[in-house]
């Protein structure tokens, strides 16, 4: 029996127009939803504090009742943006779902190490000694499928970290600081200057039952301790940017793992961190074309 029409979807190409504008637009004529999305394959890598920078070739979606005549949203964005004719545009009629789980089709239970698995929601892991975390991909980054994330969990497992804290600079989704708590931490914090980050960490946090034991925080400034483990798995400018800031957060022969960086960036992300840190051999991962790197090490005593 085929399916019904649950919805329509109605995409086009942005282009140089406005985004917030084209987004009202589609909220008056009744989308239930709008996505904007990468139509090519232009990454935005490195973007500034506080940015939301749009792709070079954007798509704009939206999804609408089955029953929406969609002429009259054509007919308005070509009289309100003055245009000629609209960009390239399709409607997409799409079947009834779960789409909130439409993800589990290409995310399943992952290992990181020995021990240490992330484990969407419904799904197990191996064995009964292993450490899950329960994640589910939701607002911000960071769910174990990025090279980079790998790399930061796979290095957490090899550590002993039973009574240590942990500091998760750029805390993105939680999942290192929530890794640690899970691994012996006895207590962890998360910063990220992305209120949205904050929001996915307390809720990851309180869905793995650590939120207790995790303090989460918007600004740099808000952190107060030292800590025995510092985990920043950002990018190479901003590590670069704040290296003293981020090394004068760890202890004295505290342990500094530093990730989101390619290859090519290796050597000027060490050099900023070598007044204050022996760094171990840099780790290498392959990832769709590209080699992220993390570089480990401890603060130096002196």
């Amino acid at each position: 029996m085929a399916q019904l029409v649950a919805w329509r979807q109605f995409v086009m190409s942005l282009g140089a127009l406005n985004s917030e504008i084209v987004e009202e637009i589609f909220v008056r004529f009744g989308a239930s939803s709008v996505t904007l999305t990468d139509a090519g394959n232009n990454p935005v890598l490195e973007p500034g504090p506080g940015e939301t920078p749009l792709w070079a070739d954007t798509s704009i979606s939206g999804l609408f009742a089955p029953d929406v005549d969609l002429q009259p949203l054509r007919d308005a964005l070509i009289f309100e943006l003055e245009l000629a004719e609209l960009p390239d545009n399709r409607i997409e009629n799409l079947e009834d779902r779960a789409w909130e789980r439409e993800w589990l089709k290409d995310f399943g239970p992952m290992r990181f190490g020995r021990r240490l698995w992330v484990c969407p929601t419904g799904s197990t892991s191996a064995g009964d000694d292993d450490v899950v975390i329960r994640l589910d991909p939701g607002l911000a980054f960071g769910t174990g499928t990025h090279a980079t994330t790998a790399l930061c969990l796979e290095w957490l497992d090899g550590l002993s970290l039973d009574g240590k804290r942990l500091l998760d600079y750029g805390c993105g989704s939680g999942i290192l600081a929530i890794a640690g708590l899970k691994l012996g931490c006895s207590a962890a914090t998360g910063m990220d200057i992305d209120p949205q980050a904050l929001i996915a960490t307390r809720q990851n946090a309180a869905d793995n039952n650590v939120a207790k034991d995790l303090q989460v925080f918007g600004a740099p400034d808000a952190i107060e301790n030292n800590f025995d483990v510092v985990v920043a798995n950002i990018l190479a400018g901003p590590l670069v940017q704040f290296a003293e800031s981020i090394t004068l957060t760890l202890k004295r022969r505290g342990m500094l793992a530093l990730s989101g960086v390619l290859c090519e960036q290796v050597d000027d992300v060490m050099a900023a961190y070598e007044p204050w840190i022996d760094f171990d051999e840099p780790r290498f991962k392959e990832q769709d074309g590209q080699i992220w790197s993390r570089l480990t090490g401890k603060r130096r005593a002196g």
